[in-house]
């Protein structure tokens, strides 16, 4: 794509604040700085991508992933304002379901050693583990204020916090995966997810496109099955003072 074509691509911005403007929805401050803000990251990481792939530097990898996961742990945890440490420990959800995800691959050698191959896949891994992580996060914010008596009750009746809050943190978790299973059902019919579209647009074959499509849909499901139920195991206590007793509120 060359850059006045690139240009052109703002015309899909302008026509959006336009709408905002004309409906008074207020969002033209934000949809500018989503623009900018976007627009410098990608570009930024597309030259640091590009020093990574012709240097093949293991240190290099490993700052990348680190601070793909830092950053993730980081916009999740805000969820859970009022969790004392719930940052770090969605940072170590996310660590071990990227440990043992990439493990399984290079292990199993589904794909190859190379930076090309591992931070494009961890990158997917990671979003996709801390969009699981701000789901469960709120809902969990949500099952023990609208449950909160139940819960009491349970603990009354000499219940640990674990086995109180099992049945919410059940919910939570499957409440978390559902946009991911959601996708699973309806790829190649309602979207082109795309991992597949970039390779279809770079003149790859659709089937082979396909193949590498599969594999990110299987790699999503378990990482966010991981992700979730790991934080759930972590984070539980959480939601309970020192004396073992309910947060009425987490925020």
């Amino acid at each position: 794509m060359s850059a006045l074509a690139l240009g052109f691509t703002l015309v899909f911005v302008v026509i959006t604040m336009c709408v905002s403007l004309w409906q008074k929805l207020g969002l033209e401050k934000d949809i500018a700085v989503g623009t900018i803000r976007s627009a410098v990251q990608l570009l930024a990481v597309g030259y640091v991508l590009q020093f990574v792939f012709s240097t093949e530097q293991p240190l290099l990898l490993v700052l990348i992933v680190a601070v793909m996961i830092t950053v993730a742990a980081w916009n999740a945890g805000m969820r859970g304002k009022g969790l004392p440490g719930i940052r770090w420990r969605i940072a170590l959800a996310i660590t071990v379901t990227e440990l043992m995800t990439m493990g399984l691959l290079l292990g199993l050698r589904i794909i190859e050693w190379t930076p090309q191959y591992m931070i494009p896949i961890s990158g997917i891994t990671i979003g996709s583990a801390m969009i699981v992580s701000g789901l469960f996060i709120n809902q969990m914010n949500r099952e023990v204020q609208s449950v909160s008596g139940e819960i009491e009750a349970l603990l009354a009746l000499g219940a640990t916090p674990r086995q109180a809050i099992h049945e919410s943190l059940k919910r939570s978790v499957k409440f978390s995966m559902i946009p991911t299973i959601d996708g699973m059902k309806t790829v190649g019919l309602v979207q082109l997810p795309g991992m597949m579209t970039g390779m279809i647009v770079a003149g790859a074959s659709p089937v082979e496109a396909v193949r590498y499509q599969i594999l990110i849909m299987f790699v999503l499901s378990s990482s966010a099955a991981m992700t979730s139920i790991l934080l759930a195991l972590v984070s539980y206590r959480l939601w309970f003072t020192k004396e073992h007793r309910l947060r009425q509120r987490a925020d």
